[in-house]
């Protein structure tokens, strides 16, 4: 199947699996492309050296295209790009607008550059500022969220826009790919489903918690701002977050990161103007870090928060990704052929 997106990145299938934190390291991006969809490494959990490491991993085992996903706010988020461009990397996404600079020396090198977007507004924006492709994400979506579905959306932005776009949010089989295409999208991107995969480094115990899961919740209390995650009873059970548990936890990430308390303290400003945040917003984001990572690294479900799109209600197995994605594709040749025969 070929599509805009497929003749963009260089991808077989019209698939991207998505950049997320903690899960989407050096083995399910190499996994993904090797499948044929585009595998993408969440850098945003990495350090420099850690994200080159994952790069290099990635090339060992894999010819295929594949991306990394970067904060374009980060203070080292043009030493990045600078990483991408010497290795070679097909595509940089951005969760938000990377800055015009960034835009500019990536085209320059001819890396793809895709951010996501939740809002009509800011995928105009970036058109403007000339990415290459949006992904569109509604708010079925796992991890922070807005408040508009992907059916609505969508449309939206395809109407908006003269660039390639990507459906994100409720997206988890071969109809969808097909429902997303009626809709003039060039392709999907999935992030529940394919961290409930095989090649997936997520804790099996956590993946069972995923599995039995029927229902999500959007919360405020993980980092102050709308965040879809696993409804547990450990995210119920979060209160306001006091200044204490947002200091050790800033402490935490500060030791695991290698950031000082002024990078740090740099960083929280640049969120409260970016995201328009108060200060009590900006210490509880301090948590979510260290959440993730309760539950995606160290295997603690009932200490972590677990972010997760609405489609976890309806997927039950775990495939390799070569499995998920020859399935979704036989499923959307089937539904076209439905199509054809109605």
């Amino acid at each position: 199947m070929r599509t805009a997106l497929t003749s963009l990145v260089g991808c077989r299938h019209p698939i991207v699996q998505t950049g997320m934190g903690y899960v989407a390291g050096a083995r399910l991006a190499a996994a993904a492309s090797r499948a044929g969809a585009l595998g993408v490494i969440g850098a945003a959990t990495l350090s420099v050296e850690e994200m080159t490491a994952a790069i290099r991993r990635v090339k060992e085992r894999t010819d295929q295209p594949f991306g990394v996903n970067l904060r374009s706010d980060a203070d080292d988020a043009a030493e990045r790009v600078e990483v991408l461009v010497r290795e070679g990397v097909r595509v940089a996404s951005f969760a938000q607008a990377p800055r015009r600079d960034l835009i500019a020396r990536l085209k320059d090198a001819g890396v793809v550059t895709i951010p996501s977007v939740g809002a009509r507004r800011h995928a105009e924006k970036v058109a403007a500022w000339g990415v290459d492709a949006v992904i569109v994400q509604g708010g079925e979506g796992g991890g922070h969220t807005g408040p508009l579905a992907t059916t609505l959306l969508l449309p939206q932005v395809v109407d908006a826009v003269d660039i390639p776009v990507i459906a994100a949010g409720g997206f988890f089989d071969g109809r969808g790919l097909v429902a997303a295409l009626a809709y003039g999208a060039c392709g999907v991107a999935m992030g529940t489903r394919f961290l409930l995969t095989a090649d997936s480094p997520v804790p099996d115990e956590v993946k069972k918690v995923y599995l039995a899961a029927r229902e999500t919740v959007v919360t405020t209390k993980v980092d102050g701002v709308p965040h879809r995650v696993l409804a547990t009873p450990f995210v119920a059970g979060l209160e306001r977050l006091r200044l204490a548990r947002a200091l050790l936890n800033g402490a935490r990430f500060k030791r695991l990161s290698g950031l000082s308390w002024a990078a740090m303290l740099r960083e929280g400003r640049r969120m409260r103007r970016g995201r328009e945040l108060t200060w009590a917003q900006v210490l509880q984001a301090a948590n979510t870090p260290m959440l993730l990572r309760a539950a995606m690294v160290e295997g603690r479900a009932d200490l972590g928060v677990m972010a997760s799109g609405q489609v976890v209600g309806v997927i039950d197995d775990l495939p390799t990704c070569q499995e998920l994605v020859e399935r979704i594709m036989a499923e959307a040749a089937e539904a076209l052929g439905r199509l054809g025969r109605s």
